[in-house]
């Protein structure tokens, strides 16, 4: 019996297995494989070396000042309107409201989200238009097509993520533990800087990795507002195999986005860490 019902426990992961390996595990070998390959399928480390090229660096950096300044945004924003929602009624109609626009929003991304910045802040969108002509305001027509507008545009759906990774630890926190701070002549800032804070850290440090790692990786939203350039990462392994200019670079773009995953490895591998520390007492 315990045999037939091991077999179909893993009868009934099955699906979900062949999905990781023909969507990630896959992908990842032939990343993995083709960075250390030249074009003749001849081991090279030619690949790697072009890594240190300066506009691979610049744009390695770009990458990074981007993510870590939407996390940072995000995250902050995220937490401060966690703790409004955490604050209302449990079933209340504000937290119920917040949760779903969160959920909603924290996956609207892609073409669909550059759509509605370009239909909002374009240099045709209404909203600029309502400023010019009612305001005399000025936005400018460029503002979405460099590494201002992709913050902008990241910032949008980082701070609803936040919201959903940090609420958990948030509700975890105790009333109990104020209640004792407060019996034991402890003020409001006391009680956040000495039990709150502590706690709540590794949760909020691990949910910012997290959002530094989905701006790190993102692409269909920068692709559709980025025609010219490639002021990112994703932008320049998007160019290593479309360019018409540059033929023969697929396996330099491999090694890009190697370099890439190693990058949000060592993020999530962190995030993990922290994680489980928040586990620990959210529990």
């Amino acid at each position: 019996m315990r045999a037939t019902r091991r077999g179909g426990a893993l009868l009934g992961v099955t699906p979900f297995f062949a999905f990781v390996t023909a969507f990630l595990v896959i992908p990842t070998l032939v990343v993995v494989v083709g960075a250390f390959l030249d074009e003749a399928g001849r081991p090279t480390s030619a690949n790697l070396a072009g890594l240190g090229e300066g506009y691979i660096v610049d744009a390695l950096l770009a990458t990074l000042g981007l993510s870590l300044a939407t996390a940072v945004v995000g995250a902050v924003v995220g937490a401060l309107l966690s703790y409004a929602v955490v604050t209302a009624r449990p079933d209340g109609l504000l937290r119920r409201t917040v949760l779903a626009m969160c959920g909603v929003l924290a996956q609207f991304g892609g073409v669909t989200l550059a759509f509605a910045f370009l239909a909002t802040l374009g240099a045709q969108g209404f909203l600029t238009l309502f400023l010019a002509d009612n305001l005399g305001l000025t936005v400018p027509g460029d503002l979405l097509y460099g590494l201002t507008g992709l913050g902008l545009v990241y910032t949008y759906f980082q701070i609803p993520l936040m919201v959903i990774v940090f609420l958990p630890a948030l509700d975890g926190v105790r009333p109990q533990w104020r209640e004792a701070t407060e019996t034991l002549g402890g003020s409001t800032w006391q009680y956040w800087r000495h039990v709150a804070g502590p706690l709540l850290m590794p949760a909020f440090l691990g949910s910012t990795l997290l959002l530094f790692a989905n701006a790190f990786a993102a692409y269909a939203t920068a692709a559709a507002l980025v025609s010219q350039g490639s002021p990112i990462l994703p932008l320049v392994v998007r160019s290593t195999f479309t360019s018409e200019v540059v033929l023969g670079q697929a396996n330099f773009g491999k090694a890009l986005a190697l370099m890439m995953v190693v990058v949000v490895a060592i993020v999530m591998t962190a995030y993990a860490w922290l994680q489980q520390r928040t586990s620990r007492w959210i529990g």
